[in-house]
């Protein structure tokens, strides 16, 4: 099935949506290029459809869920990035929708506190390496009137059967890494690869784990993918000037700097969060694994925290990843709105059909990615498994609206 026609966002027509979906909304599936990477083709995208946008706009390599800001692509349409809700009227984007009836969509506390949604999630998947690069803090950030983007991986098993050539992440610097050692790296820039990951260290990824990275922490993302939830900014630097022999262009690491500092070196080190990046023990601090939420395994479910930690003490980032058995069923009360995507099986939510795809034409409708309203959650939804084999379903939530998340480090 293809999208239907976008249609103006009344509240009739929302309400109309979230109504048919008994308090959830169906989202079509975000597709996102990324010109300076080479797509993995592991997000079930029809292989003909790789490069729908052309391939000047480089390949689609992310799939974005439940993102109410557009993608900061040079050439890109308005409305890139943006998720649309599919309802029995027509499509609109979520973002409208939360304008039109935010209190019910998620929740009177987040929607006074940020007048939207301020997170979202994406699936990223690369056949290399990403650059070394970083997602600028809040001060950075706003001096191009952007809003700072700390992020968080998970890992998914059922889409890293293959691991592709490089499972490993560079995070931070290594400790005794001085500023004019990275700054050398940037007067560099111009001769080939400048060197930048020669100071990092690279971490073994494994399937099934996840890392919080606050913003201001260099990293360079390896090649399995990726469930990241992240602040709604699409703000970034790269510090790395060539990966795998493909050159990073200097554009794309001023990309989000004030003019008069692109070519300021001190200006860009500063960028850096150089206590965070320090860090001796920074996979203490940063490293993920599941931990379930209650003791269910016997009731048919496991219900596990895939994100969770606080970030300049909040909860900015929380993600949980429910694994229903064939045949079980809950009701699953988290109390918060979310968006969740199936990574695996079929089943029902309140009766709606649920279910992963095997391949996704460019345009093409699914059935595998709703949108919780905060009035589903507050009542409860339910979850049935109606396949032969575990639905597992991959959720994340607004900032500080879960309670009891744990902290980094518990699982261990």
């Amino acid at each position: 099935m293809r999208s239907p026609e976008i249609v103006e966002p009344t509240p009739a027509a929302v309400e109309r949506a979230l109504d048919s979906g008994d308090g959830l909304l169906r989202l079509a599936p975000t597709w996102v290029p990324r010109s300076f990477l080479v797509p993995g083709r592991r997000l079930k995208l029809h292989p003909r459809d790789v490069y729908a946008l052309g391939a000047h706009r480089g390949g689609i390599d992310e799939r974005w869920l439940g993102s109410t800001i557009p993608a900061a692509n040079e050439g890109a349409p308005p409305d890139e990035g943006l998720s649309y809700v599919v309802g029995p009227d027509g499509r609109f984007t979520l973002r409208d929708a939360i304008a039109v009836a935010g209190e019910r969509i998620i929740g009177r506390e987040v929607m006074a506190r940020y007048g939207g949604w301020p997170v979202y999630a994406k699936f990223f998947d690369n056949l290399g390496p990403i650059p070394h690069h970083l997602h600028q803090r809040a001060a950075h950030a706003a001096a191009v009137g952007r809003a700072p983007k700390p992020e968080a991986y998970y890992f998914p098993p059922q889409l890293n059967a293959q691991e592709h050539r490089f499972p490993y992440t560079f995070f931070g610097l290594e400790p005794g890494t001085t500023r004019e050692a990275l700054r050398r790296c940037l007067e560099r820039w111009a001769e080939g690869d400048n060197g930048v990951l020669e100071l990092s260290r690279a971490y073994r990824l494994r399937p099934g784990t996840g890392w919080l990275v606050p913003a201001g922490i260099l990293h360079a993302p390896g090649t399995l993918v990726t469930y990241e939830p992240q602040w709604a900014s699409d703000v970034f630097a790269m510090f790395q000037s060539m990966v795998e022999d493909r050159p990073v262009p200097w554009s794309l690491l001023v990309k989000d700097v004030p003019p008069e500092h692109h070519q300021d070196l001190d200006y860009l080190v500063d960028l850096v969060d150089w206590e965070a990046n320090l860090d001796p023990a920074f996979k203490a601090h940063h490293y993920l694994e599941p931990i379930p939420v209650a003791p269910s395994a016997s009731e048919g479910y496991v219900d596990r925290w895939v994100v969770y930690g606080r970030i300049d003490g909040q909860a900015l980032l929380l993600a949980r990843e429910l694994t229903v058995r064939p045949g079980a069923s809950l009701v699953l009360r988290d109390g918060a709105a979310s968006c969740l995507v199936a990574v695996q099986g079929r089943g029902t939510l309140n009766g709606q059909p649920v279910e992963t795809p095997i391949v996704i034409r460019y345009g093409e409708l699914t059935w595998d990615e709703w949108f919780v309203s905060a009035a589903a959650a507050q009542a409860g939804v339910t979850v049935r498994n109606t396949g032969s084999e575990d639905l597992v379903l991959l959720r994340y939530f607004g900032p500080e609206t879960l309670p009891d998340v744990p902290e980094v480090g518990t699982a261990r």
